[in-house]
């Protein structure tokens, strides 16, 4: 399968070092399936940083290794409790990380307010319930794929 990165440069080996931590599933490299979702991605990151253009770097991807015993891979089919308990952990700065071992994390992408929500369930305003409703993509619901190690990163092929 293809897989997107978007970003504001060309990709073209995935450094986890550049990485920034406390994101939905941790530091790690995060792709798409839908090229859509890859550019606007990019272009939000080339108008974060105020330099370069929005790029999508193409990969490919052998999703049958999502089921292989060579990796070790989290798999959210969609939203919940579940799903919203492992972004809090993850997006947790006082937390000791990484928060776990999974080469690769498979789920939805979280809604683009995710630290206001976060803020609101730690202060008790929202249930655990009603962040998982919060959490949810604008646009409907729209997966990732997490690369959290060289493992992982060394099963992408850049096209």
């Amino acid at each position: 399968m293809r897989l997107y990165h978007g970003s504001n440069v060309e990709v073209v080996v995935p450094d986890l070092t550049k990485s920034k931590p406390y994101k939905d599933f941790g530091q790690g490299f995060y792709l798409s399936a839908d090229k859509a979702q890859a550019l606007r991605m990019a272009e939000q990151k080339a108008l974060q940083l105020m330099s370069g253009t929005p790029v999508v770097s193409e990969f490919e991807f052998d999703e049958a290794l999502l089921h292989s015993n060579g990796l070790n891979v989290k798999i959210f089919e969609d939203y919940s409790v579940e799903w919203a308990r492992f972004i809090l952990r993850n997006r947790n700065i006082n937390e000791s990380h990484p928060i776990h071992d999974y080469d690769i994390v498979y789920g939805p992408i979280a809604d683009d307010g995710v630290t206001f929500q976060l803020r609101r369930y730690q202060a008790g305003i929202l249930s655990i319930e009603e962040l998982v409703r919060e959490l949810q993509y604008a646009r409907g619901i729209t997966f990732q794929y997490f690369f959290g190690t060289e493992l992982a990163l060394s099963k992408l092929i850049k096209l």
